[in-house]
């Protein structure tokens, strides 16, 4: 061992005055380990025992990174045990399932005492020795009980922590931040704001009152014992991605990273320039090595699920959540508070998927139709001298349902291509993932608001359970369409022929015969208007969401009459219907209490993708 090794180990032992802190560290040292790396793989390892520490060495004997300075960095967290948490983790997965990921999923249910710090490896012992001493300081007069106040808002759900107990709680705060300072010479800034548990952070405003339902089903009494944990995490990969490896990899190339199955890669987004699609380059948390790897050979996981946990210190009590209070003006009477009536006769479950929702509307463009890409004279190119189909691209569809009049009948009424079939399903997958409750189905009669509305149900599995009602007052306006007639558009009986779930019983607020070809844009407006009306008239009993599928133009047409707004005027229209994309959304929801409709986000991301030229491999090599 180095002269200055031994020196600093020296000091290590001589300051920490432990036996615990030799028997982990000597025998890393009696391997031959140098002290600065054998006391990395013990913070790393949050001090558990000489093994992990010597396993994770092991792992790193690659690491280019081992013998950098570089210290953990350590957080503290007030952490429901028992009970309690059990409660909020089946929060946090109904919550996942029916909402969809938030922020909050990110980390474990927790009250934030500090800011992240950092320590040195050889004075980790001692930021464990002043968790201890604040924790017995504040031991007699923490609180027995902690009332938790629900707090909502359109961005953030969370218990909030009021009075005398939020005081104690940033007073063992402080009291840990003085001690480190003098024990571990770390700088620790405590938590001076509103002490809180988020619940659910940076989600869908139209989520906001399912997920409050959600908080309001946790059971009222469970007991609680309250732990402060100390966490660690790798300072260097804060703002990197994580993921984490679900298969076998073995490297194929000397610039690829081994994948087993369990090992959490850390990917910097900034950094995926070099690699090809499908790869990513990231660090391996086991190893450190870093490499190209393929990126369906993971799985995205948490903030959290990297960081390693070192000590606690417990505090016994019961948990109070009948005291607790919502913040809203309806829970208070007569100036006295009442709590949320939840009935105590439901399981957790039922109480969990009790959800109250609004009612909804969501306007949808159609996909990609085949003209779009191949021009007016799509037909003709994929039409044989005997009226055949054929696919003479891979954007093209492969078959055309059947139709009364032939392949002729498809010219003004074009179908989804091939891209606009997968913009479709990709789009019911997503709502699919949302968790949305998705009631009914509207459509325009043209052929390709049908489909688009086929592919999304079905990736939603709701294709056999929802009819789809064919609603021509939602067709596009004629003005825009080609010729001096009305399309001619599949019959109910060609599209259910065509194995099309369409609803035969429904009686639309325009029968297709109503439509008049070349009508003015009062006209048009007033169409969609009505039929609005009308179909939000009919769900007026469905507390989920109707669907409207039509054309890019009904996304103001048919949303500016429920938000009690004026037409635009034609010229502005036009405009801005040209900058819809296809599948393209806005979504509107009833506020009850205003009796009103609002314009909220969408349940799903925004579709975007580039443009794609046709290519011709015989040009291509055999041109000058």
């Amino acid at each position: 061992m180095a002269a200055g090794e031994t020196q600093l180990y020296a000091k290590v032992s001589n300051k920490l005055k432990s036996r615990s802190t030799s028997l982990l560290l000597e025998p890393l040292l009696a391997l031959g380990f140098p002290a600065h790396t054998a006391l990395k793989a013990l913070a790393a390892t949050g001090r558990k025992t000489a093994e992990e520490a010597l396993d994770w060495l092991h792992c790193h004997c690659n690491d280019p990174s081992l013998d950098d300075p570089i210290p953990q960095e350590y957080g503290l967290f007030l952490c429901p045990t028992g009970p309690l948490l059990e409660k909020l983790q089946e929060f946090w997965r109904e919550s996942r399932r029916q909402c969809a990921k938030n922020k909050a999923h990110e980390i474990f249910p927790h009250v934030t005492l500090c800011d992240f710090f950092t320590c040195e490896d050889h004075k980790v012992e001692c930021l464990y020795e002043a968790l201890k001493r604040a924790g017995d300081r504040i031991l007699g007069s923490f609180p027995s009980v902690i009332p938790l106040v629900l707090h909502s808002s359109v961005s953030y759900l969370g218990f909030f922590i009021h009075d005398s107990s939020a005081d104690i709680i940033r007073e063992f705060a402080m009291s840990f931040a003085t001690e480190a300072s003098v024990l571990a010479d770390c700088t620790v800034k405590p938590c001076t704001k509103q002490l809180h548990l988020t619940l659910a952070h940076k989600f869908y405003p139209h989520h906001q009152r399912t997920l409050e339902q959600l908080a309001r089903a946790i059971p009222l009494s469970p007991g609680c014992q309250w732990t402060a944990t100390l966490y660690s995490r790798d300072m260097r990969f804060v703002h990197y991605q994580t993921l984490k490896a679900t298969f076998q990899y073995k490297p194929q190339n000397t610039d690829e990273l081994n994948l087993s199955p369990g090992d959490y890669i850390f990917v910097d987004p900034t950094q995926q320039k070099e690699a090809s699609e499908g790869w990513v380059i990231g660090i391996s948390r086991w190893t450190g090595c870093r490499g190209f790897l393929p990126e369906n050979y993971t799985e995205r996981a948490n903030e959290s699920d990297t960081w390693v946990k070192h000590r606690t210190y417990t505090f016994s009590l019961a948990m109070d959540l009948n005291s607790r209070r919502d913040g809203e003006a309806s829970s208070r009477r007569n100036g006295e508070f009442h709590p949320p009536q939840t009935s105590r006769s439901l399981s957790s479950v039922q109480a969990l998927q009790a959800t109250i929702l609004r009612r909804s509307v969501l306007v949808v463009r159609h996909g990609e139709r085949v003209d779009q890409i191949f021009g007016k004279s799509w037909l003709q190119q994929c039409s044989t001298p005997d009226g055949k189909y054929y696919r003479p691209d891979l954007n093209f569809p492969c078959s055309l349902p059947r139709r009364r009049n032939g392949i002729k009948d498809f010219e003004n009424d074009p179908p989804l291509s091939s891209c606009g079939i997968f913009q479709s399903r990709l789009v019911g997958e997503a709502l699919l993932d949302s968790g949305i409750r998705i009631t009914s189905v509207f459509v325009s009669p043209a052929l390709r608001c049908v489909q688009t509305a086929k592919h999304i149900l079905e990736e939603l599995k709701l294709e056999k359970k929802i009819k789809i009602r064919v609603e021509p007052g939602i067709f596009e306006w004629t003005k825009w369409e080609v010729g001096k007639n009305i399309p001619t558009l599949m019959t109910l009986e060609e599209l259910k022929e065509a194995n099309f779930n369409v609803d035969a019983n429904y009686r639309p607020a325009f029968p297709l015969s109503s439509l008049i070809p070349a009508e003015s844009y009062e006209e048009y407006v007033q169409r969609c208007s009505a039929s609005v009306e009308r179909i939000t008239s009919i769900c007026s009993q469905d507390l989920g969401v109707t669907v409207v599928i039509s054309h890019g133009s009904a996304l103001d047409s048919c949303t500016r009459p429920l938000l009690g707004l004026p037409p635009r005027e034609s010229g502005d229209f036009a405009q801005l219907v040209r900058k819809i994309p296809s599948l393209g959304m806005c979504f509107c929801e009833e506020n009850t209490k205003e009796g009103k409709w609002e314009l909220v986000d969408p349940p799903v991301k925004t579709l975007t993708h580039g443009s794609n030229s046709a290519f011709n491999w015989r040009n291509w090599i055999l041109g000058s």
